[in-house]
């Protein structure tokens, strides 16, 4: 598919392409944080500047005193960009700010409900300071105290004024812990737990009252006890298997017949307002041709990653990071020379299913094998190998705000900048996020288990 084709695919879809201005040299990273639902409630959002050279017509006007008046002005202005804001998909997002940030006017641009500014534990927490984040308290903005490990100088000064504080939980000392959630609990602060990458972390800090959690636990085998295989899943499996080998219609129609919960979400995907042809689908088969095959195939594809429970698909941790995941991975591989859409389908695929173990359990290689990929794909998913592999590893560090790492990726893909990949991950965080809030028309609905 050609880069004018995706545009078009984009604009017909209705999702937000990339609206930054070309000369920005600012773009953002997201990490989901949960609730003690396991549900999306905030992304905190990690900053990239891209050096001079990067940025085009920026390094032309960097001598310029309008063009060095005010970096916050530059990061403010990409903050308001509506990838940004589709990114985070009507949840707030947690800004990491500096002391020039905070005392650049600029800030007063930003949406008080829409952010929670962080405040750093290095931060000279002088009177000055204090009588500026007193000021910007006045004006409705929250702050969260971020990467706490102990309680300094410089963390009791900023206490009072923090709505939220952020517990490193392998930086502080365990033994101090308990107490230190449970005076901040008591204070009223809001406990948020920075690092958790496995349900025994979640499971401390949730035994020790605090209401959000950031890292990617959910998204590994061990963090998806509520997620049990159930008969719907394995339908959706036997339905992937018989997508992977170009079937007719009258064996699709014969396989979802099995299935009729499949049935009804595929009746309403073909009756949604994108597909309908001027009158209503009233059939299984009508329903097929309706759809077609590479669109029910994602749609089954997204629907392994859906969270049993009735909460919003924009709420759900897993489905929103498998979608930007392939999204992101169909976007860049047709950055790259000479891909088609085959490689386009197999980079969706090698995203879609880089976690697929999170739902099923065991070892990822077996289910791969269940699902009969292509060896590309299994050797990107599994080894990091070829070209989708590179970019598998891109979209990981990506997802971790990993900078220094994407651009030693990059180093092996032609035609890829570290700015191109942070506007493409808000391309497809947005692509995902409108996608799940049009579920209910569209037919993406959660299995029930």
């Amino acid at each position: 598919m050609t880069t004018t084709a995706v545009a078009e695919e984009r604009q017909a879809e209705d999702v937000p392409g990339f609206a930054q201005d070309a000369r920005a040299n600012v773009s953002f990273a997201r990490q989901p944080i949960l609730n003690r639902d396991n549900m999306l409630c905030a992304f905190e959002l990690k900053l990239y500047q891209a050096p001079a050279a990067e940025s085009g017509e920026q390094e032309a006007q960097a001598g310029q005193p309008e063009a060095q008046a005010s970096a916050a002005s530059v990061i403010i202005q990409a903050l308001l960009q509506p990838d940004v804001r589709a990114a985070l998909a009507n949840h707030p997002g947690y800004l990491p700010v500096t002391r020039e940030l905070l005392f650049d006017d600029a800030i007063r641009s930003l949406p008080a409900e829409r952010f929670m500014l962080e405040l750093p534990p290095d931060i000279v927490a002088d009177d000055e300071l204090i009588s500026r984040i007193v000021e910007l308290h006045g004006r409705r903005y929250r702050f969260v105290i971020d990467n706490v490990a102990q309680a300094n100088d410089t963390f009791a000064r900023l206490l009072p004024y923090a709505d939220a504080v952020k517990i490193d939980m392998h930086r502080i000392p365990q033994a101090m812990l308990p107490k230190f959630a449970s005076v901040l609990k008591s204070a009223g602060k809001l406990l948020i737990a920075l690092g958790v990458e496995s349900q025994d972390v979640f499971e401390q800090a949730l035994d020790l009252g605090f209401d959000r959690f950031q890292g990617y636990y959910f998204a590994h085998p061990q963090g998806a006890a509520a997620r049990k295989v159930s008969a719907p899943r394995h339908a959706l499996l036997n339905l992937l298997q018989l997508l992977g080998g170009e079937p007719t219609v009258a064996q699709l129609e014969a396989e979802l017949k099995l299935n009729p919960v499949l049935v009804m979400h595929l009746m309403r995907l073909a009756n949604s307002s994108g597909l309908a042809m001027g009158r209503k689908v009233t059939t299984l088969r009508e329903a097929i041709n309706a759809t077609g095959t590479n669109r029910i195939a994602r749609w089954t594809q997204l629907l392994l990653y859906a969270d049993g429970r009735k909460v919003a698909l924009e709420d759900d941790p897993l489905l929103q990071l498998a979608a930007t995941r392939a999204r992101f991975m169909e976007l860049a591989v047709q950055r790259l020379p000479e891909a088609g859409r085959d490689e386009t389908d197999a980079a969706f695929l090698t995203g879609v299913f880089s976690f697929v173990d999170s739902v099923f359990g065991g070892s990822l290689e077996h289910t791969l094998n269940v699902l009969v990929l292509s060896k590309p794909i299994r050797d990107a998913i599994l080894l990091r190998e070829g070209v989708l592999g590179t970019l598998l590893t891109v979209v990981e560090a990506l997802e971790r705000g990993a900078w220094a790492d994407i651009e030693s990726a990059c180093e092996r893909l032609e035609g890829l900048q570290v700015l191109d990949v942070a506007q493409m991950g808000l391309v497809s965080a947005a692509w995902a996020g409108v996608a799940d809030r049009s579920a209910e028309a569209t037919g993406l609905e959660r299995i029930e288990d």
